[in-house]
C-alpha cells in the first residue's frame, strides 16, 4: 500500500473489525486505527480482485519474526480464500527474510479467527491480559 491507498486500507479495517463488536463488546484497535504511519514504515499490503481493495496484511518485521498484526477482508469477500492468500504472503515475506517464524496475536473471543489460524498452523503459546480491556485476554 502507499499513502494514496489510506482511505481504502481505513475501510477495510472498519469493515472487517467492525462486526466483532457485538461479539467481543468494542471495536478492535484496527477497525480504528491511523494506518498513514504503518504505510510509510511499508507495513501495509493490500489484496485486490477486479481492480478492487478487498483485504490487507499488516505485518511487522522483528528481528526474528514476523509479527501479523492484521489481517482484514472485508465483509462481502470473506470465504472466497483472500484471507488465506495474505496468509500465504506473509509466509513467502519471512521466508524472503530469511525469518522462521511468523506471530500473531487475537483476543481470545474471536472464535472465528482463532479456527482460522489454527487450520493454517499457528499453535498457541500463550494468553496474556488484553492490555486496555478489563476481563479480555489476548492469545499469543
Amino acid at each position: 500500500a502507499d499513502i494514496r491507498d489510506i482511505d481504502a486500507v481505513r475501510h477495510i479495517s472498519a469493515d472487517a473489525y467492525g462486526p466483532y463488536e457485538n461479539e467481543i463488546g468494542f471495536v478492535p484497535l484496527p477497525a480504528r486505527e491511523d494506518y498513514k504511519p504503518r504505510i510509510l514504515r511499508g507495513e501495509v499490503w493490500l489484496i485486490e480482485a477486479r481492480r478492487e481493495k478487498v483485504g490487507l496484511a499488516v505485518i511487522e518485521v522483528r528481528s526474528d519474526h514476523l509479527l501479523l498484526y492484521s489481517l482484514a477482508v472485508r465483509p462481502d469477500h470473506q470465504r472466497q480464500g483472500y484471507g488465506l492468500k495474505l496468509m500465504a504472503f506473509a509466509d513467502e515475506r519471512a521466508a524472503v527474510l530469511g525469518l522462521q517464524e511468523i506471530r500473531l496475536f487475537t483476543n481470545a473471543l474471536m472464535e472465528r479467527n482463532l479456527a482460522v489460524y489454527r487450520r493454517w498452523g499457528f499453535v498457541e503459546t500463550g494468553r496474556r491480559v488484553h492490555p486496555t480491556r478489563e476481563g479480555h485476554s489476548l492469545i499469543e
